[in-house]
């Protein structure tokens, strides 16, 4: 298996319909500084939409593609190498798209590397090339996609790396996945130049946190409990008696019961509620899983228990919160809206031609 990092400077970037314009122009940037620090086109790049024409950000924004899914999938026929893919997502889940699939299988099939950035993960869990990896996930895409792929490896980290995959959250984060990158071509002085120019203070690693974590508003300052945390996280279907994850910490039951309340103001059991009714209030707004189900999957005994929970937390039932995702969704499928063609300010962000 090739490693991304040892074979690739030429990559594809495939942009989904309302993609994300922060993350797609945050992997652009990191390539394009990379050159300028270097003095030459080290890595190149294309844009590649559906049709080739331009794609539409979920900020309104176009982006002028230079060819589309067809072409590209029939010149990648002829060609002897494959470029790395980068399927660019935002925050909505893709819909099927069998050629789109099949073009990452051929890919993957002629030794090609993957990236997946946002709801791109999606599509290369769908394709079923993400099993039993390590993939990073949006927070808030992280309980369906848990509940949908169980064969893949979901981590709500910044970004992961595995072998010829490598997958972010969003956001900014492709800004730091490609850094990582170019580290590992052309080392830390690089990428600290890099930073320089993009005034960009850290760069974070594969596995970092990619939020803080619920209910604090500052930098955790105690690593003990960062690691409860991370076994709350890891163990929302079947939660964990508090003995059960103080062991990580290895700090005693009431020593953790101490920090929790010094720094996020809640005893530990408070914070586990609250992070299992997240994630099903997530569940609730993001899928069509049953209530019973859902309750289920956050580790709650029973729909009523549940369901009572839920009402102390957000102050409805969980129905009504459903209903009020459907009436939204109805109100925009009622009232459609094009976007102006003069917004269509981008062109080609393609500074080094493949």
């Amino acid at each position: 298996m090739l490693d991304l990092q040892s074979t690739c400077r030429n990559f594809c970037f495939y942009l989904l319909p309302a993609f994300s314009l922060q993350a797609f122009s945050s992997a652009v940037e990191a390539l394009s500084l990379a050159n300028e620090v270097l003095g030459r086109d080290e890595y190149s790049w294309q844009v590649i939409s559906d049709d080739g024409q331009p794609a539409a950000s979920s900020c309104g924004l176009f982006v002028c593609a230079d060819s589309s899914l067809f072409f590209e999938r029939e010149r990648s026929r002829r060609s002897i190498s494959a470029p790395a893919v980068v399927v660019v997502g935002g925050r909505n889940a893709p819909g099927p798209h069998k050629q789109l699939d099949a073009w990452l299988r051929e890919c993957r099939n002629r030794r090609g590397s993957l990236v997946g950035i946002s709801s791109g993960t999606i599509v290369l869990a769908r394709a079923g090339l993400a099993e039993g990896r390590r993939c990073a996930i949006h927070w808030e895409q992280f309980p369906i996609f848990s509940e949908r792929f169980l064969g893949v490896v979901a981590t709500q980290t910044a970004f992961e790396r595995d072998g010829d995959i490598y997958t972010c959250a969003g956001g900014d984060a492709p800004f730091d996945m490609f850094l990582d990158l170019v580290d590992r071509h052309h080392g830390t002085i690089v990428v600290n130049r890099i930073c320089e120019k993009a005034i960009a203070y850290r760069t974070r690693s594969a596995g970092d946190r990619q939020r803080l974590p619920l209910h604090s508003r500052v930098q955790l300052n105690h690593q003990a409990v960062i690691k409860v945390i991370e076994e709350m996280e890891s163990n929302l279907t079947e939660p964990l008696l508090l003995d059960e994850l103080v062991v990580s910490a290895g700090l005693s039951r009431r020593q953790i019961e101490r920090l929790f309340r010094r720094e996020l103001e809640c005893s530990p059991s408070r914070y586990y509620l609250d992070l299992r009714l997240e994630r099903a209030h997530l569940l609730l707004v993001s899928s069509r899983l049953p209530v019973v189900e859902i309750a289920m999957a956050c580790g709650f005994v029973s729909a009523s228990h549940f369901s009572k929970a839920y009402r102390d937390a957000y102050g409805c039932a969980p129905h009504q919160t459903r209903l009020s995702v459907y009436q939204r969704k109805k109100i925009r499928l009622n009232r459609p809206h094009e976007i102006e063609p003069c917004k269509s300010i981008l062109g080609p962000v393609t500074t080094a031609r493949v």
